[in-house]
């Protein structure tokens, strides 16, 4: 079984909503933090445009894609618990709309990364 594909729009789903939610705290949000304006929006505009790379990687199905994708992944998720939590989330002043986002993005990179390491090591039989 191949969950490359699976996998892809799962990281659709996760860097649409962080997209989102960024363009929201540059906008709506400006100023609340350094980390919330126009500037700071367009200097993680490069993180979008790698995640967008791996997600085609990962629909078009080379076979060496679903190992890029663990590996973005379990990037993805170190980065959200050991710097954007810890440093840019306290610094925002979160609500209830910072939280559910950051825990739907991280849960979601969670299943990626499952479904990833399946592809990976369980169907290589």
């Amino acid at each position: 079984m191949n969950f490359m594909h699976d996998t892809a729009w799962i990281l659709v789903v996760a860097f649409t909503l962080s997209l989102v939610y960024e363009a929201y705290r540059a906008t709506v949000k400006a100023g609340t933090s350094r980390h919330d304006s126009r500037g700071a929006f367009v200097t993680q505009l490069p993180l979008y445009v790698v995640a967008a790379a791996v997600i085609g990687l990962l629909f078009v199905g080379y076979p060496w894609a679903a190992w890029v994708g663990l590996v973005f992944s379990l990037a993805m998720i170190l980065v959200s618990i050991f710097y954007y939590n810890p440093r840019i989330m306290m610094e925002r002043e979160p609500g209830i709309l910072d939280w559910f986002e950051d825990l739907v993005f991280t849960g979601l990179l969670f299943v990626a990364a499952a479904l990833l390491l399946y592809e990976v090591f369980a169907t290589r039989g």
